[in-house]
């Protein structure tokens, strides 16, 4: 089925369909004739989407198992691009900052880009820990082909969804290639959302699900934050140590040590997390763009 998914303008697709490109999982999620597609995992079956930005709308199109999977679909795919957001109240408040002020009149409206399910963001943010882009999807596909349910993409090359936590749990850690602490972080993680002792879900308790994440071994203050940014939806998540925005501090004149950029994001809250987009987007990387074929 088609249909138009609308939203408050602005909106710049940029970093938004970028970072969700950049990342994308093989077999999982793919890049095609304009439209980014991935797999969704549905309670009648599995599912896929092809999203396109336009100018008022994003295009989508749905494949589903069961027609009764619809409206969670939808739900996934304005969760996952962030349409809900209000960007003039965000915009509004961050260009008071004269710092930000002229990157945000240059491309308003950036989102924050989610997820379609909490837990396969957190497997994937592990899988991600102190490797490059590169290499976390290539780890990630090897789950996906090992453990993800197949599908059937007769339009693209989309395989399987990606491995529900309770498949997860049952793999033998022995064979994750990848440094034994992080395999213990995968395997504690995988464990915990299994038997329902964590949960990543939008409408949790933030700060509760933050707690107990930082009892886990591995999770120190980065991941713990960009799990709440992308897939608990806290818009005020911060990441003070990431090297991009750092990296872009230094360049926009702000403080560059994460305890001095602390105190002077504090009259970006709450919207903490949308000015993390900003920051990143003055960098080169290919989360800022979208592939021109």
């Amino acid at each position: 089925m088609r249909l138009e998914l609308p939203f408050r303008a602005p909106l710049c697709p940029d970093n938004l369909f970028g970072h969700l490109i950049a990342t994308a999982v093989p077999g999982v999620e793919e890049w095609r004739d304009g439209a980014y597609r991935r797999t969704l995992r549905l309670p009648h079956g599995p599912g896929i989407v092809a999203l396109r930005p336009g100018r008022d709308r994003i295009a989508a199109e749905l494949r589903l198992t069961d027609a009764r999977d619809e409206a969670v679909a939808i739900g996934h795919c304005r969760r996952l691009l962030d349409l809900d957001a209000d960007p003039a109240a965000v915009d509004g408040l961050l260009r008071r900052d004269p710092l930000l002020a002229p990157h945000i009149a240059r491309h308003p409206g950036r989102r924050v880009p989610r997820t379609v399910d909490g837990a396969e963001f957190a497997v994937r943010a592990v899988l991600g820990q102190q490797v490059s882009t590169a290499a976390a999807r290539t780890l990630a596909g090897r789950l996906v082909r090992a453990h993800g349910e197949p599908v059937d993409d007769p339009a693209g090359r989309l395989t399987h969804v990606f491995p529900s936590a309770e498949a997860l749990a049952a793999l033998d850690p022995e064979a994750l290639a990848m440094p034994r602490a992080r395999r213990r972080t995968l395997v504690e993680l995988v464990a915990a959302l299994a038997d329902g002792q964590l949960a990543l879900d939008a409408d949790g308790d933030w700060d509760r699900t933050r707690e107990r994440l930082r009892r886990l071994p591995g999770f120190g203050p980065w991941t713990v934050e960009v799990i709440a940014m992308r897939a608990l939806g806290d818009p005020d998540a911060f990441l003070p140590t990431d090297l991009g925005v750092r990296l872009a501090a230094r360049e926009l004149g702000l403080p560059t040590t994460p305890a001095a950029l602390v105190r002077h994001a504090a009259r970006w809250r709450p919207y903490r997390a949308y000015a993390v987009q900003y920051l990143w987007a003055t960098g080169t990387h290919p989360i800022n763009r979208i592939p021109a074929n």
